[in-house]
């Protein structure tokens, strides 16, 4: 394999991709005035995903608590993907595909946010979560790709980034995730 002409390839794919996100701006903008609203009555900001999707849960969570590029008071934000414990025990007793519900059962409120991340927009653990959020009356937010699955019709605001690709879609996600996070320190 040339090395060199794969990245490029996969450089070129990357670029191509962020180009596609230009019509999404206006969403991006608007969720991360949901955001900021959010935090401003009080409430806090949910995370959840699986694999990549649960480390971009946690990179995004981290930035909020912690901070992003101001010096600010932390913010209420909470991934649900870092106790082993809860994940394990309600994986056993209830099933993995309710391993996020039950903590939005028990940590949600109607003032939250909660953002579910999930490349296919089908994860059927975020989408339990989505269904639980919403019975609850949070505001919730979809990051997908692809054509934005089920997550289409459960989300308050879907995020689709306009690409089948892991990787692209990832790629995507945490860049909205920075700029959620730039537009809630403003």
């Amino acid at each position: 394999m040339n090395h060199i002409e794969y990245l490029k390839g996969e450089h070129a794919a990357h670029v191509a991709m962020f180009q596609a996100l230009t019509p999404l701006f206006a969403q991006i903008g608007e969720v991360g005035n949901l955001l900021r609203d959010c935090i401003q009555r009080g409430g806090k900001i949910l995370l959840c995903g699986n694999g990549g999707s649960a480390a971009d849960s946690q990179h995004i969570a981290a930035e909020i608590v912690g901070r992003f590029k101001k010096e600010r008071k932390g913010l209420p934000s909470i991934a649900l993907t870092t106790d082993t414990s809860i994940l394990t025990s309600v994986g056993n007793d209830y099933g993995y595909d309710y391993i996020f519900a039950r903590q939005v059962e028990a940590l949600c409120r109607p003032e939250d946010v909660l953002i579910g991340l999930t490349t296919s927009g089908n994860s059927a653990n975020v989408v339990r979560a989505i269904e639980t959020a919403n019975e609850i009356g949070a505001t919730t937010i979809g990051l997908t790709g692809g054509s934005g699955g089920k997550m289409n019709t459960l989300c308050t605001h879907n995020i689709v980034v306009p690409s089948g690709v892991t990787a692209r879609i990832q790629e995507a996600h945490i860049f909205i995730g920075h700029c959620l996070c730039e537009i809630l320190e403003s």
